[in-house]
């Protein structure tokens, strides 16, 4: 979400109310005489997760949903809002219609427009039903009372009146209209895509403006410093994505074929395997099908076929069907190659020649192949690790080990042996930006 920006992450939310109410101390009453049904409730959690309520409106450490998380916009700061019942701080005063407009149109109580680092542009698509469903959640949490900070913002951004120009350029209304033509599941997986999930948020590319440029819808965008690799044929993934390896993707935080869920998606994959199951399958499919790849079910000897040929093609470079060849082992700099096997060929390298492919191969990773090292450079600085509480393949950061030059160095080197991608030459410009902005 921007401002002008966007985050990707979302909440790990849970889909049983006795969960929700577990993580969140969730079961205060409504205020006033509002009564909502448990099971709207509970239908509302599973929605919340899909669209992103509970990361964007939660501060580190912060209650949950009580606001003042800081997202970085071109102009300035904006802090998210407080959407417990809180009377004062929060919503509490909000009645239900006022809530579906804010969902729905972008505004306020008071009728101000609403900054677009909120999706509504999005949220839009979104059923009424589907909205109050969420509305009876919300509702349904503690109230926090913690005021919101005041953003801060440079001209002319500072002025909510400068938000009309950007409305009336790319803001339109209106639900989602399934398309005859397409399956009851590709329709499902569309309306929780382009609504709730507002996946074109992140993976979309921006004007200057922060709007979404629809014309290359999937192109690829950025999410928290991260970038949102493109979901279309545009794809940097090596081997296909099949409707089943985005399943097991977004649902597991892990594919054979195309690696660990990193950065943001961490949020978006907690959130997911809370989630109903079909909904994940639904995405799934919509978006296998927008990357204009069948939405088939993989074969059981896919993952391995793929590993065969890159082994093959490690042994002798250029040879296999669809082969991922792993170039000289002099690629690279001096550097990055004896910072490699120092420090990364123990679990990335089998020492036979061969690429390991345990936890994932190298050549097959978004993050290696993608346009830009931003993902490499995070991954490198930070590791790799599954939630908190949670089992799953782990990879230390050496941000504290390593220089910036030696980064630099290993990043490059990883570049160059294991993709057949031109080699990156703004290594040195993209860490530089990721430690400003940190």
């Amino acid at each position: 979400m921007k401002t002008l920006v966007h985050l990707a992450g979302v909440t790990a939310l849970c889909a049983s109310g006795a969960l929700v109410a577990a993580l969140t101390g969730a079961t205060s009453a409504p205020p006033g005489d509002a009564k909502f049904d448990a099971a709207q409730i509970s239908k509302g959690a599973e929605l919340a997760a899909i669209g992103n309520c509970g990361t964007c409106h939660t501060a580190e450490g912060g209650k949950p949903f009580a606001g003042g998380r800081p997202l970085s916009a071109p102009f300035g700061t904006i802090y998210s809002t407080n959407i417990t019942p809180d009377p004062d701080t929060g919503i509490g005063r909000w009645t239900e219609a006022e809530f579906v407009r804010a969902m729905h149109d972008g505004v306020d109580r008071e009728g101000h427009a609403l900054y677009p680092a909120f999706p509504y542009d999005h949220f839009t698509k979104v059923s009424d039903e589907d909205v109050k469903a969420i509305y009876a959640f919300v509702m349904t949490r503690d109230a926090v009372r913690v005021p919101r900070p005041r953003n801060d913002l440079t001209f002319p951004a500072n002025f909510r009146s400068s938000l009309r120009a950007w409305r009336a350029l790319y803001f339109r209304t209106g639900r989602f209209e399934p398309d005859a033509a397409k399956s009851a599941q590709w329709n499902r997986g569309a309306y929780l895509a382009e609504g709730l999930g507002h996946c074109g948020a992140c993976h979309t590319p921006r004007n200057v403006l922060g709007a979404e440029k629809l014309s290359n819808a999937y192109g690829g965008g950025e999410a928290e410093r991260w970038l949102a690799p493109a979901m279309n044929e545009a794809s940097p993934a090596p081997a296909p994505w099949t409707a089943d390896a985005i399943f097991g993707y977004l649902r597991y935080g892990f594919d054979a074929r195309h690696g660990i869920a990193a950065g943001p998606m961490v949020d978006v994959v907690q959130n997911l395997a809370n989630v109903p199951e079909a909904d994940v399958r639904a995405i799934a499919v919509y978006i296998a099908d927008h990357m204009n790849r069948p939405a088939r079910e993989a074969k059981p000897n896919d993952e391995s076929d793929t590993l065969a040929q890159l082994q093959e093609s490690s042994a002798v470079p250029g040879t296999g069907r669809d082969a991922v060849p792993i170039r000289d082992k002099d690629a690279g700099s001096n550097m990055g190659a004896t910072l490699f096997e120092g420090a990364c060929a123990t679990c990335h390298y089998s020492g036979s020649g061969l690429q390991s492919t345990k936890p994932v191969p190298l050549a097959l990773t978004t993050s290696v192949n993608a346009p830009d090292p931003r993902n490499l450079i995070h991954i490198v600085q930070s590791g790799l690790g599954p939630a908190s509480g949670e089992r799953g393949a782990m990879m230390p950061g050496f941000a504290a080990e390593l220089t910036d030059d030696q980064i630099v160095a290993v990043v490059s080197y990883v570049r160059e042996r294991f993709s057949r991608q031109p080699p990156w030459h703004d290594v040195v410009a993209q860490l530089q930006a990721i430690r400003k902005r940190r």
